[in-house]
């Protein structure tokens, strides 16, 4: 499969590895930092490959080199724009998080790509990590019986040094704070683990300490389901001095997950009402990662790869990235309004909340 790369930044790198895993044809990619090219091809030993061209405009690329599947891993503000464009071409995405900015975006996105019998693939590549899949599993077999309520918890640190690498981070039209840019994947993992279907959110955001952004670097909310369970919602870049953990809790009547480490891949709490030997073999479990990112780009693109060939919606498809794009708009808007914010979420954009921090 022919498959291009536009946007060669820090996460960029996931994307080459999983192409190469998944042995596709990478034709080109795109970056308007040429450096940022160099780089990338230098640390996967491809720069002397002469297959693969560069450029700095992706539309001359799509035309030129007209890949079948290709990665958006821009700057988030220009993740919808470039989707559509992609989709127009008739040419299979997989976007990175957030899906886009806005919620009127995401739905262009699913509406083009169904009109156009496209694929898309929101990056949400945790629902990969092997202690997710184990929790979701047996959330799906009925172990946890009735939820009651659940929890995610994403603390992390981000210095003045990584937002100075890129002056679209921690703007509200380009990036988000730290619940749309870092804490996106916790939020997308609780809300599936859920049941999805949301009736509230009031939510509560603040600038503590980096005062040299537009958007929040800390927020808090608490969710209320349709199926009558609650959860509550931490994320914020402001733990000193290093990233400490992302945590996922689930809570039913007759099952109790902690999921930790630094980005949901350990297993620390595992008890059933109807333990097997098998759940000895979970307790403790750990995935190694080498960063945050964890190992689920592979299997997201792998995925991605057999849902076209099956023609059948890939496993993190476009309504996913919708459900937590809505989620984390949600509680912008309830910081905004000083309101509880009802469900469903027709319209909102990060942008909206332009000015918010002074």
């Amino acid at each position: 499969m022919r498959y291009a790369l536009i946007g060669c930044g820090r996460i960029s790198t996931n994307h080459i590895g999983a192409a190469l895993h998944n042995q596709l044809e990478i034709v080109a990619v795109c970056d308007v930092k040429p450096g940022n090219m160099d780089s990338l091809l230098e640390k996967h030993n491809l720069n002397g490959d002469m297959g693969i061209k560069r450029y700095t405009d992706y539309r001359k690329m799509l035309s030129e080199v007209m890949p079948e599947l290709v990665s958006i891993a821009t700057e988030s503000g220009l993740h919808g724009e470039i989707a559509v464009y992609c989709i127009r071409m008739g040419i299979h995405v997989i976007i990175e998080k957030p899906m886009a900015m806005s919620l009127g975006q995401a739905d262009q996105i699913i509406r083009m790509s169904e009109k156009y019998h496209v694929k898309v693939a929101a990056c949400h590549q945790n629902r990969f990590n092997l202690a997710v899949q184990e929790m979701r599993m047996a959330l799906e077999a009925g172990r946890f019986g009735k939820l009651s309520h659940g929890s995610v918890h994403v603390r992390w640190n981000r210095n003045k040094e990584y937002y100075s690498q890129a002056l679209w981070r921690g703007t509200w039209e380009q990036d988000g704070g730290a619940l749309m840019n870092q804490c996106i994947h916790g939020i997308d993992l609780l809300r599936w683990m859920m049941g999805d279907e949301v009736e509230s959110v009031y939510g509560v955001t603040r600038q503590q300490f980096h005062n040299y952004l537009e958007a929040e670097d800390v927020g808090l909310c608490v969710v209320t389901f349709k199926n009558g369970a609650v959860a509550t919602i931490e994320g914020t870049t402001n733990v000193y001095p290093k990233n400490l953990e992302e945590t996922l809790y689930l809570f039913g009547e007759k099952g109790t997950v902690k999921l930790g480490g630094k980005s949901t891949n350990n297993i620390e709490v595992w008890n059933f009402a109807d333990e097997t030997e098998s759940d000895c073999k979970r307790k403790g479990f750990e995935e190694i990662t080498a960063n945050v990112y964890g190992n689920g780009h592979t299997s997201l693109f792998a995925d991605m790869v057999r849902a076209i060939g099956e023609d059948r919606n890939p496993y993190v498809d476009a309504y996913a990235g919708r459900r937590a794009l809505e989620l984390v708009l949600a509680i912008y808007k309830s910081q905004k309004t000083g309101e509880v914010v009802k469900f469903p979420l027709t319209e909102f954009a990060s942008a909206d909340m332009a000015g918010e921090f002074g």
